[in-house]
């Protein structure tokens, strides 16, 4: 393993805290020869498990940056054993911006993995990750909350992985994080997420949907803090006089194919239902209302799934392809 990375200020050997940065090399128009100074900390002390707790993939999702921040200032190195390290803010542009995309190269960075180190920005974040990061981890950590344009019922969330044993393991994870729900999300499929490429990657990996609506939630933010020590105390890395629920969890949702239902219509989103509720197939999920054109009636946005509402669209607007609402089902899967 390497002591230094380039750009990096950090050595990933040495007990005790540090807090730097990783230098990305940026060339805006207002600076030819500027850096990126992504935070970075490693909390080490001895011998053990590696976590790495990532914050901030999407800019405008603030539970888990606020957590890891107080992870980073409060932890003490002495109470570690093994090593933490801590990305809190992991999409500095989109995190400065307070957006999900970063608004240097227009990207989402939960879909550019693996990255490309020649990419462009975000690429170049993705692949720092994957090709620095990931290698000297055994456990991922991801806190991403609903961001602006959803609230979702605080949850931790399971990965799929095609190795029994390590999905086991991930399971275990998500029980001991010991969230109001637990979720498998697989992201429609796609690869190309964090949490995707680090169990391809062979990492026990957790992953969290906090709140959203672009705010803070004074409950989501409560679920995040105690389900990070859960997870510290579950790994062996910080003993907690209140150690978390061990085994899987009690109740298990999905997001299936049918989870998501869509508006067809431009115009404004009007809920039926209030999150965390009991909904059936068949039920009016919502209405799609045309306010320019109060002869039309509002189209109606049917559930096809039963399941809990799991999260609502939060602004109002809508337009054809927008998720008004998502429908997470209990999960059958062995």
């Amino acid at each position: 393993m390497k002591k230094t990375i380039s750009n990096c200020d950090i050595d990933f050997d040495r007990n005790g805290r540090q807090i730097g940065f990783y230098r990305l090399p940026y060339s805006g128009h207002d600076d030819a020869w500027g850096v990126l100074p992504v935070p970075l900390a490693v909390i080490r002390n001895g011998a053990g498990p590696t976590m790495l707790l990532q914050g901030g993939n999407h800019g405008d999702e603030y539970e888990g940056p606020i957590t890891l921040g107080e992870i980073i200032r409060d932890l003490d190195p002495a109470k570690v054993s093994g090593r933490l390290i801590i990305a809190p803010a992991i999409n500095l542009p989109a995190v400065n911006a307070g957006l999900r995309v970063s608004p240097i190269d227009g990207l989402n960075f939960n879909r550019t993995f693996p990255g490309d180190p020649k990419g462009s920005t975000t690429l170049q974040l993705s692949s720092f990750v994957h090709d620095v990061l990931f290698p000297m981890a055994d456990v991922f950590v991801d806190l991403h909350s609903g961001g602006s344009s959803l609230s979702i019922v605080p949850s931790a969330i399971v990965e799929p992985a095609e190795d029994a044993a390590l999905a086991g393991r991930i399971r275990k994870a998500v029980g001991a994080f010991d969230a109001p729900m637990s979720v498998v999300i697989s992201n429609r499929g796609d690869t190309r997420t964090s949490t995707a490429a680090a169990v391809q990657a062979g990492l026990v990996t957790v992953g969290t949907e906090m709140g959203g609506s672009g705010t803070v939630s004074v409950k989501a933010l409560e679920v995040c803090r105690r389900g990070v020590r859960n997870l510290l105390h579950h790994f062996g890395v910080v003993e907690s006089d209140t150690p978390p629920p061990s085994g899987e969890p009690e109740h298990l949702y999905e997001l299936g194919p049918s989870a998501h239902i869509l508006s067809e219509d431009t115009g404004v989103f009007e809920p039926c239902h209030a999150l965390g509720d009991t909904v059936r197939a068949g039920d009016i999920a919502g209405r799609v209302h045309c306010l320019s054109d109060p002869r039309r009636p509002p189209v109606d946005l049917v559930a096809s799934v039963d399941g809990i509402l799991y999260g609502l669209r939060h602004p109002g607007q809508v337009r054809p392809g927008n998720c008004c609402a998502v429908i997470a089902s209990p999960c059958h899967a062995s």
